[in-house]
């Protein structure tokens, strides 16, 4: 059973389940562990390789397609700088409401753009075209965006204005950005874009354009950064250069050219799994960087499912090189020997995975002769994963810049509980949403918000402390509250992070502290004086109608890692590669640990997957 490609198997049933797993089908190399449990049953499954293939004709979530008298792209984008936002003065308020974030919350509409790319592209030189492989891919998930199209629809004056239009560039003003063909897929890929030598940018990042044939613009959606590169390095590499090396437990894809022609390019992928199989090994992770020599895993990041044990060796002149051990690095060619076998190794024939076997090399002892189907080219790739709902109904600014928050840090309890948010495209008109309530939200940079975690009150009235401190070590887990982390616009947008914060209870009052109110809340600090001094018993103030407080404060120790954990995207597209360790790990449950504070609600940042 092979791993994911970038292109999706065509193959596979059009459940649409299913294919929405298609957009993380790229195999991922790993170093790893491996426990014999069960026997391997390889005839089950049939993995092969194919091109680009088509897609289903019939999707639940299927996008008109692009508008046919369109084909004049509009101008170049520019490489991204920082975000102005003037346009934002003048954008119409319409605050999100309780009630709309609860809708949102029940149904889920999100609108989901996945940009799946590899981390660096070759160069082309002259009147070369080095187009990049694999090629870029898009995929449009969600009900959102028919929900969307119908909605348009309804007050549309042509079948057009409720079409998708989308092009996509490398932000250079040399080079026109080109048309996707959506076609009525939730799919596209990107085959002839390139960089020449004429662009001297280290690194660049692909720009996605989206509007509606209606002129309602969409944003600009951006790629992570892929790095430039002249032509893969033939010389032994360096862990110096770690930008260049694949790491372990990280996404790769493997394609195979025959005589190096484009047009033969192959994508290994898998397809026809058998899903009441189980494995046939377990591994563990190594950490650290794939060298030549290596026992690995090649692991679908869709299926789960894997290869049996392989080697992987570096290839120089259609031969295996049994003693090298530098690092892989990218675009290499190397071949998978399946380790204790008779010089087999992984092979593409035809649309075929085959067992070839090697020849000796009768000259020297530590190469093995292999064909064109035996060499595979290895890539890194990455994932750029953007949500988006419109809460309040259709707005006129673009969707974009789309926030992504990559890690939580809790600062404080009690009263003063603070949570820090860092990540990208961060603007002052977000505010931070705990479930279905508003946080007070402090903007310091792009990169960087603060928000005060609302009290457990706001979510179940009356539970803030369990009168028996014995009781909450047993119970917190049954009765700690998950509610997710969301940023809204000032005009409804909700960004969904895919983040949680957890509320366990507390094993006694809670004690206020007036000098961290009055910083906090200056406006409510003589109140709170008057209310501390007996002077207006149960007299209770109401929130403020701006809740923006200027606000310094010592940043305190991150989460512990078992608290928190990487925002996943949702296994992106390629493979895994792991190391052999020589010791048995059972593996255990993961399990949610609580910090334990005697006087404040123990609070913590989690990341759970999507469903």
């Amino acid at each position: 059973m092979l791993a994911g490609s970038l292109t999706p198997p065509d193959k596979l049933n059009s459940d649409p389940q299913q294919q929405q797993q298609q957009q993380q089908q790229h195999p991922a190399l790993t170093q790893h562990q491996t426990i014999p449990q069960h026997p391997q049953h390889p005839a089950q499954h049939h993995p092969s390789v194919s091109g680009p293939p088509s897609l289903p004709h019939h999707h639940p979530h299927l996008l008109p397609p692009v508008m046919p008298a369109l084909h004049t792209p509009p101008s170049p984008l520019p490489t991204p700088s920082p975000p102005h936002y003037e346009r934002y003065t003048t954008m119409k308020e319409q605050r999100l409401t309780r009630e709309a974030m609860q809708r949102y919350l029940n149904e889920r509409g999100d609108q989901t753009l996945v940009i799946l790319h590899a981390k660096v592209a070759q160069k082309s030189y002259g009147n070369e075209k080095r187009f990049f492989c694999p090629p870029p891919c898009i995929y449009l998930f969600g009900d959102g965006w028919q929900r969307k199209r119908h909605e348009i629809a309804r007050t549309a004056s042509s079948e057009h204005d409720a079409q998708l239009c989308a092009f996509i560039g490398i932000g250079n003003s040399d080079q026109d950005m080109q048309q996707l063909d959506l076609n009525g897929k939730h799919y596209c890929a990107a085959k002839t874009l390139f960089i020449s030598d004429s662009d001297k940018r280290k690194h660049f990042l692909l720009s996605v354009k989206m509007f509606w044939g209606s002129g309602t613009d969409i944003g600009v959606f951006h790629s992570r950064r892929i790095k430039v590169i002249s032509k893969p390095s033939k010389k032994k590499q360096s862990l110096k250069n770690a930008e260049l090396c694949i790491a372990s437990g990280t996404k790769v894809a493997l394609f195979n050219r025959l005589r190096s022609q484009t047009v033969s390019t192959r994508y290994l992928h898998v397809e026809n799994v058998d899903e009441n199989e189980s494995e046939s090994e377990e591994f563990t992770v190594k950490d650290g960087y794939i060298h030549y020599g290596a026992t690995v895993k090649l692991v679908c990041s869709v299926t789960s499912m894997a290869l049996p044990r392989l080697v992987i060796r570096k290839v120089d002149k259609q031969m295996a090189l049994l003693d090298a051990d530098d690092p892989v690095s990218q675009l290499h060619k190397c071949a998978f020997y399946m380790k204790d076998t008779e010089r087999m190794y992984l092979c593409l024939s035809q649309e075929r995975i085959i067992q070839f076997q090697a020849t000796p090399c009768p000259k020297e002892s530590n190469r093995e002769m292999i064909n064109d189907g035996a060499s595979w080219t290895i890539i890194s790739t990455d994932k750029a994963e953007y949500l988006f709902y419109e809460g309040m109904g259709p707005v006129r600014a673009p969707i974009t810049p789309v926030p992504v928050v990559n890690t939580l840090h809790l600062n404080g309890g009690g009263d003063v509980a603070m949570l820090e948010l860092t990540g990208e495209s961060f603007t002052p008109m977000l505010r931070v949403w705990f479930g279905d309530v508003e946080a007070e939200t402090m903007y310091r940079c792009q990169e960087s918000m603060l928000c005060v975690v609302p009290d457990i009150s706001a979510f179940r009235r009356g539970w803030q402390w369990v009168r028996q401190p014995t009781l909450v070590s047993v119970f917190a887990a049954v009765i700690a509250l998950d509610v997710p982390i969301t940023l809204v616009r000032n005009d409804g947008i909700i960004y969904a992070t895919n983040l949680t914060f957890t509320y366990t209870p507390e094993p006694g009052p809670r004690q206020h502290c007036p000098q961290a109110d009055a910083i906090m809340r200056p406006h409510r600090a003589p109140l709170a004086a008057a209310q501390q001094h007996g002077d207006l018993p149960g007299l209770q103030s109401s929130p403020p109608a701006n809740p923006l407080v200027p606000l310094q404060f010592e940043p305190s120790q991150p989460l512990p890692p078992q608290a928190l954990s990487q925002q996943h995207g949702g296994a992106p597209h390629n493979m895994n590669i792991m190391s052999h360790i020589q010791q048995q790990q059972q593996q255990q449950p993961q399990m949610q640990q609580h910090q334990q504070h005697p006087q404040s609600s123990q609070q913590q940042a989690t990341h759970q997957q999507p469903q």
